[in-house]
């Protein structure tokens, strides 16, 4: 019986950061089994170019393509993130991080969240970022790499990437070209299509471009996978109203943190992202309770450095396609969907469509009906549960602005009511299966921004509670000492290029 073959010819349809991380997988993972990878873009059309703040998944997809950490950082102005502040969420003056990594440890094989909420309660434990490595160097500015040694806290150190979104794209180009991926410079003008399937897109030129599978990452245009095929839309804006983001660069900061900061605003929130050769900036805000020129006026007022440009407009809609795989086309990036930038999930987003891809990659240029539903259920289910944890900041605030008092009264999904509901009833927080946000992530939100819990679990009290309390007491000692150990942020940035080759 002959082998049905895959799928010979790939053509991706923008560039950007969606296309190019696609482009750079596809040509070092599939270009040596002999599949041909063409992306087409134009320079006439801009990317969006603000997705500056990731989270620690993107160091697996960069070591699947055998990046080199330090040329990536140096080729994208990149600097280390260590978690995210989340200042005023609950009311001005208060601030929490939600940290990378692990925070503490277990007590006599209990979990260190539950005896830390048991403890907490009695009135003997700190704050939660008191135990967390990655919270503390974060914001006294200190950054290392995990070392060696599997008993320290410093082993385990969890981190991620700020970077500049422009020079991210023009880096993968080159890693994609390096392995035979293809570029065509041109707009598409037309899409050739019949029964759900793609045979071709046209472009301006009147060029002809034919494909087997065809990934749509033109952006908000949606080319392909709404334009053509008519793919269908889930909006969000009941859960995620933020329908504008004014967005602006600064000079660079003298002694970056390696965190990101997300600052509550009247009608939204501020990022802030410090790179090497610059700082992002940004307001994402409702119109419906703000202009844009009043958020543009926020935005200028609130940087902590000199504008390097004229801030512009960046208008969307949360939600995302009913259907990311139709036919022999995957959305990816902006056509796929958008999550407000609030927990850094947008890079993140793209790197899980495309290893979900990856491995339901397709037997010719009609995949099967289960796996293209099978793809669609993941990524709708990712897309849900991060949708959830974004709408948990905006639902448990105590902020006085009308905008934050619709929020904490809005009606909020069904899977976040029962996360809230396990968590009052004795701090329980379960994981459900490929979630991106693990117990470690929900327990600094909800404890963040003061979800209401009463008790404890009760298997905490198999340690008695000065037993517990003084474990924490170790636990805050440890990492304080690891602490120490870790070197200013920017020694290991300029370590970094000090180490540039030639």
């Amino acid at each position: 019986m002959t082998a049905v073959p895959a799928a010979r010819r790939i053509v991706i349809v923008g560039g950007g950061t969606a296309g190019w991380m696609a482009a750079a997988a596809f040509g070092r993972l599939l270009g040596p089994a002999g599949i041909r990878v063409t992306l087409i873009e134009s320079d006439d059309i801009p990317t969006i170019g603000v997705g500056e703040a990731t989270i620690p998944p993107i160091r697996t997809f960069h070591a699947m393509l055998g990046i080199e950490e330090d040329a990536f950082l140096r080729a994208t102005g990149g600097s280390y993130k260590l978690g995210i502040r989340f200042e005023g969420w609950t009311r001005p003056g208060e601030a929490y991080v939600h940290p990378f990594g692990q925070i503490g440890t277990d007590i006599a094989g209990i979990p260190f969240a539950a005896q830390w909420l048991r403890v907490r309660q009695s009135g003997a434990a700190g704050q939660l970022d008191r135990y967390s490595l990655e919270a503390r160097a974060a914001e006294s500015g200190r950054f290392s790499r995990p070392i060696a040694n599997g008993d320290s806290p410093l082993s385990r150190i969890g981190y991620a990437y700020h970077f500049d979104a422009g020079r991210y794209a023009t880096f993968l180009r080159g890693q994609a070209e390096a392995h035979g991926v293809v570029r065509r410079e041109g707009l598409v003008d037309s899409v050739e299509h019949a029964a759900g399937q793609i045979d071709a897109v046209r472009l301006a030129d009147g060029s002809r471009i034919a494909g087997d599978l065809f990934v749509d990452c033109s952006g908000f245009r949606a080319l392909l996978i709404e334009g053509a095929l008519q793919s269908g839309w889930t909006d969000w804006a009941e859960w995620l109203p933020c329908d504008r983001a004014v967005a602006v660069a600064s000079v660079a900061d003298a002694a970056p943190l390696p965190l990101t900061r997300a600052i509550a605003e009247r009608a939204g929130w501020r990022w802030r992202i410090p790179l090497q050769h610059r700082t992002g900036n940004g307001y994402v805000f409702s119109s419906r309770h703000l202009s844009e020129d009043e958020a543009t006026a926020t935005l200028i007022a609130g940087l902590e450095g000199d504008a390097l440009a004229e801030p512009r407009t960046i208008r969307f809609a949360t939600g995302h396609r009913n259907r990311f795989w139709s036919g022999n086309c995957i959305a990816l990036g902006l056509a796929a969907g958008f999550m407000e930038p609030l927990e850094s999930t947008s890079i993140h987003l793209v790197q899980s469509g495309l290893q979900h891809l990856l491995k339901m990659l397709p037997l010719g240029s009609h995949p099967a009906p289960a796996i293209v539903d099978r793809y669609n259920r993941v990524m709708t289910a990712e897309f849900v549960r991060i949708r959830d944890f974004l709408v948990a900041h905006y639902h448990l605030n105590a902020r006085t602005e009308p905008f934050w008092r619709e929020r904490a009264a809005a009606a909020i999904p069904e899977g976040l009511a029962e996360k809230l509901g396990l968590f009052r009833a004795g701090g329980r927080i379960f994981r459900e299966a490929d979630e991106l946000f693990n117990e470690t992530s929900w327990l600094a939100l909800l404890t963040g921004q003061h979800a209401p819990v009463a008790g404890h679990d009760p298997i905490c009290d198999a340690v008695p509670l000065d037993a517990a309390t003084n474990r924490l007491a170790q636990i805050e000692r440890v990492v304080a000492a690891s602490l120490a150990h870790m070197p200013p942020h920017t020694d290991a940035l300029a370590r970094l290029n000090a180490n540039r080759p030639g």
